[in-house]
């Protein structure tokens, strides 16, 4: 079980774990063990509850294919059981994230003073790229 918080948890049995080999540097360790993780776990088949499943779906996130799962890919450590825990450790940092309501955005106008004070600058500037010119 795959605890996210206190009332919500994954069963061992909706998330899908391969081992396979690594990639990149790591020496002859790297063509012979299979230690990198690859975790996929389906959103909409899952036991989640629909408000996760909702907002785990808007998420604009390059681990979540369009059909709705969540693949990820632990290769950093050279233990398949520490790759194993990253993996695991990553997708519920992931859906925890989820979980923390975000603040609405209000529209603000800029005040009267930051506005004034924008246009002497720029006229300030001007002015500055005047007295460059060359006279003729």
């Amino acid at each position: 079980m795959l605890h996210i918080s206190s009332q919500v948890a994954i069963p061992d049995s909706e998330i899908d774990l391969h081992a396979m080999r690594s990639q990149g540097a790591g020496g002859q360790n790297v063509n012979k063990v299979s230690s990198a993780i690859h975790l996929q776990f389906d959103i909409s088949a899952s036991s989640l509850p629909q408000f996760y499943k909702e907002a785990l779906r808007k998420l604009q996130d390059n681990r979540i294919s369009k059909e709705g799962v969540i693949t990820i890919k632990a290769q950093q450590y050279r233990s398949q059981e520490r790759n194993r825990e990253d993996a695991l450790t990553r997708l519920s940092a992931l859906i925890q994230s989820v979980a923390i309501p975000r603040k609405k955005r209000r529209a603000t106008k800029p005040t009267k003073g930051s506005k004034q004070r924008r246009l002497e600058r720029k006229t300030k500037r001007g002015e500055l790229k005047t007295l460059r010119r060359t006279l003729e």
